[in-house]
This record gives structure tokens, C-alpha cells and sequence, in this order.
């Protein structure tokens, strides 16, 4: 039934870690458990599709890892921050409401994309306690140290600082990224507490009123969550430097030596028509709004396209190369009944899940994808036919995508589109011409659709459309 998509014999997970620099064999600090740490979203504005990236790729991963671990996966809100303040006193508004409505649509316009909610989901302003907690005895262990209001973390205390970003001390002492300020005792150190001056948010502390780094944060939070040591530490490429460089060491430093993520992965960057995104040149591409333009699945495998250490460029080609992609998914599956045994029986092909489980190879795992659609497209046997439809629902389950009725979603539209309402009645039009043996109105009401973009097939069952621009 599945030529080459059938048994394969699995073998150990392989993640690609940032800190070794190659592909590894997976194996979690516990037996059949498995902590996951991804650095989530700062709530002041809009998510924008690099950040969607990143949420995307590690909720494939989440989705592949519990399939053999039970995983506690955490997920952190930043909602203390210089960016929000800032967003704060220019808008006139609450950093709380500013906050509360960008974490909410945060996880809204992420479900829409298909990611599945975190296990932990900690918020920064919940954990200042930890944060104080870390960073006193960082102080008393000689790694960090108090200068004018603020405590920094003194980076020639760890020898192995620069071991994640693969960089030398000397050459970031002399880096743009590097902040200067006279209460520093070397360039190089980066701040764990900083002073809040009036109005801005703060809480009390050995040092004073004020309120964590940055970096602080997610150190704090996994310690809280996860545990001294997790198993995987995940996020954008553009994070390895300096912030889960900085992570790495305060957290080793606190935690007397012991490594703070046995495996770190990174995704890789993501570009807008060969571009860099930036607000300077007006190309960020906000989730929210193109949201309303398109279904949540097309940005989702349009991010799932390329592997994800790869850089993927965002294009109106990326976009509809994903979704004539699922066009054909969903159009193998169309007009299949499936049973609820049917699709509770059914499993992921093996090929599928070697791939997934081979450092997240997507391309490879779509290849099976479409394979098992083309298998289900040349079989007219119905026995055959609702297994291979429930393999497919089953693969789309675990990579996130065939969510929708497949008559809803050739039915769906977004603006700028034909209604399916005025294709149906065009449709309607076309099969009475017909039945009156009327061929030259039939034909043109044909021609009619096809330049709208819509592709008609006569079968046993009627007519049915799907759009193919």
C-alpha cells in the first residue's frame, strides 16, 4: 500500500546543538523525561513572521519529542522591558494593559499558525523573587558585582565565556554590541539589575528599587520551571549572541559549574524578498495582519518550507508555493469519509517520523507527505482509500497541518479573492448550460472561472472547485 513510505526502524533523535557545532545523538538528562525552554515574545507590539519562526519550528519539535518523552515545555512572556516602557510613554497607556493585550494576541495569532500552548507559560514580573534570588548569589559567589544602582555580572569570572557563540573575549571587548558605561569595571559586563527611576516599573530589592537585565530573566524562570540543568534551550540565531551567551554563563556561574542546557538549538534567519527585515526600510511583515489575508496553515508550512537551521526568504512565491502545497494535500483527502476508528487506528508513516526525528528535515518529511497523497490519488479502492486519507490526517496531526474541512477550506477566501458564494452560482450557471447541451455557454462559463483563478473537476459526486492563485 505504501511502497516506500512504510516500516522504518527508528533510531535515536538527532538536533543539531549550537554549542557542539554538529548534529548529535539526543538523549535527555532523565529517563523518558524531557525540559524544553524556548525564549518567547517582549509584549509590546505586533509579533512580526521572524518571530513566528521560531514558535513554529520548536512547536514541531515540542510535537515530535512527546511522541516518545513526556515534555515539559516552557515558553516565557517578557512583559518588563525598556522597549515597553518606552511603548508605555509614547502611547499614554498602562505598561500592564499594553502588556496584557500583546501577550494576548501573542498566543492568538501563534494558535492560528497552529502552535500549541507552552506547558509553562511564566511571565517575567511573576518571577522577580527568583531573579533577586539568582543574582544575590552570583554576588556572593564572586561572579557578579554592585556598581552605582545597578549589579552586572563580571564576565572574566567564567573562562568559558564566548563558548556558545564560538567568539573571543578580546574581539567583543572591542564589538559595537558592547555597552560602555562608568560603572563598569570592564566593557564587557552586562547588567543583572539596573535602577527604575520614577514612574517606571520597579520593585525593591538588596540594591534598591529597580528591575532585572534582560538575560536575567530567562535564566531565572528555566531554574524555576525546568531545574538547574534542562535539556533543550531553543530560539532565533539572531538570540546566540548576546543573550543565550549571557544566559549560559550567569546560570552555570549560579549554579556552581553545571552546564545550563545540554543542547542549545537555533533557527535560522529570515529575510523579505532577499531583504533584511527592518523598520527602517518598512518591511517587517506583522503576523496579525497577514492574518487577514491568509490562512494560518499557509504561513505556518510556509515556515516549515525550508529546513529550519536554513535562512528562508518571506516572498509572494514562498506564500503560494505553500499554499498550492496544501491545495494538493487537502484535495488528496477531499470527499473521503474517515471514520473516527479509522483515524484513531492510524499511524504516522515511519518515513515521516525518521525525517521529523533526523533534526526536524521537513523537506524530506513533506517528500513523504506528498507521497502518501499521490498513493491516496492513484487508488480507487474505498477500504484503501480511508486508510491512507487517515495516514494523512495522521501526519498532518503531528507536523500541525490539515486542520480544516477540506470542502471548507477550497471554499474559504480572503480579500482580494472571489467569494465562494459567486463561484458556486457561476458553477450552478455552467451545469444547467450543460445539461441544455448548451457547450459554447458551458465553455465560457469555464474560461470565466478559470480566470478567476479557480480550477473546476466534473465527478460522479458533481462539481468541485479548489483555487489555484
Amino acid at each position: 500500500m505504501l511502497g516506500n513510505i512504510g516500516k522504518i526502524r527508528f533510531m535515536t533523535i538527532q538536533l543539531h546543538d549550537t554549542l557542539q557545532g554538529r548534529k548529535v545523538a539526543f538523549q535527555p538528562l532523565k529517563d523518558g523525561e524531557v525540559t524544553m525552554y524556548l525564549c518567547g515574545p517582549t509584549v509590546y507590539n505586533y509579533a512580526h513572521i521572524g518571530n513566528a519562526r521560531p514558535a513554529v519550528v520548536f512547536d514541531l519539535l515540542a510535537r515530535v519529542l512527546r511522541r516518545r518523552y513526556r515534555l515539559t515545555f516552557a515558553r516565557n512572556i517578557t512583559d518588563v522591558d525598556d522597549k515597553i516602557i518606552a511603548a508605555s510613554l509614547e502611547s499614554g497607556r498602562p505598561i500592564e494593559e499594553i502588556t496584557a493585550k500583546y501577550a494576548r494576541i501573542y498566543n492568538e495569532d501563534m494558535a492560528a499558525l497552529g502552535v500549541q500552548p507552552p506547558d509553562v507559560e511564566p511571565y517575567a514580573t511573576q518571577h522577580i523573587d527568583v531573579m533577586i534570588a539568582m543574582i544575590a548569589s552570583l554576588i556572593e559567589s564572586g561572579h557578579a558585582y554592585e556598581a552605582d544602582g545597578h549589579v552586572l555580572f563580571n564576565v572574566e569570572s567564567h573562562e568559558a565565556y564566548g563558548e556558545l557563540s564560538k567568539r573571543d573575549l578580546r574581539e567583543m571587548i572591542a564589538g559595537s554590541r558592547v555597552e560602555v558605561a562608568p560603572y563598569k569595571k570592564a566593557p564587557q559586563d552586562f547588567v543583572l539589575w539596573k535602577p527604575s527611576e520614577d514612574g517606571q516599573p520597579g520593585w525593591d530589592s538588596p540594591w534598591g528599587r529597580g528591575r532585572p537585565g534582560w538575560h536575567i530573566e530567562c535564566s531565572a524562570m528555566a531554574e524555576k520551571h525546568l531545574g538547574d540543568t534542562i535539556d533543550i534551550h531553543a530560539g532565533g540565531q539572531d538570540l546566540v549572541f548576546p543573550h543565550h551567551e549571557n544566559e549560559c554563563a550567569q546560570s552555570r556561574c549560579a549554579h556552581g559549574g553545571a552546564p545550563f542546557a545540554r543542547y542549545w538549538l537555533h533557527n535560522g534567519f529570515l529575510s523579505i524578498d532577499q531583504t533584511k527585515m527592518s523598520k527602517s526600510l518598512g518591511n517587517v511583515l506583522l503576523v496579525h495582519d497577514l492574518l487577514e489575508k491568509m490562512p494560518g496553515e499557509v504561513i505556518r508550512l510556509a515556515l516549515l518550507s525550508a529546513h529550519y537551521r536554513q535562512p528562508l526568504d518571506w516572498s509572494g512565491e514562498t506564500i503560494e508555493s505553500a499554499r498550492r502545497m496544501l491545495d494538493r494535500l487537502y484535495g488528496a483527502v477531499r470527499g473521503i469519509e474517515v471514520s473516527e476508528a479509522a483515524r484513531a487506528a492510524a499511524e504516522v508513516p515511519a518515513a515521516l517520523i525518521e525525517a521529523l526525528e533526523d533534526d526536524l528535515n521537513t523537506p524530506r518529511a513533506m517528500a513523504v507527505f506528498f507521497a502518501l497523497a499521490r498513493s491516496l490519488n492513484k487508488t480507487d479502492d474505498p477500504v484503501e482509500q480511508e486508510a491512507l486519507a487517515a495516514q494523512m490526517y495522521a501526519a498532518g496531526d503531528l507536523i500541525g497541518l490539515l486542520g480544516n474541512d477540506p470542502e471548507e477550506w477550497f471554499a474559504g477566501h480572503v480579500e482580494g479573492e472571489v467569494p465562494s458564494d459567486q463561484i458556486e452560482a457561476l458553477i450552478a450557471k455552467r451545469n444547467e448550460a450543460r445539461a441544455n447541451k448548451d457547450w459554447a455557454a458551458a465553455d465560457g462559463y469555464r474560461d470565466q472561472l478559470h480566470d478567476m483563478g479557480i480550477a473546476i473537476e466534473d465527478g460522479p459526486t458533481g462539481t468541485t472547485w479548489r483555487r489555484t492563485g
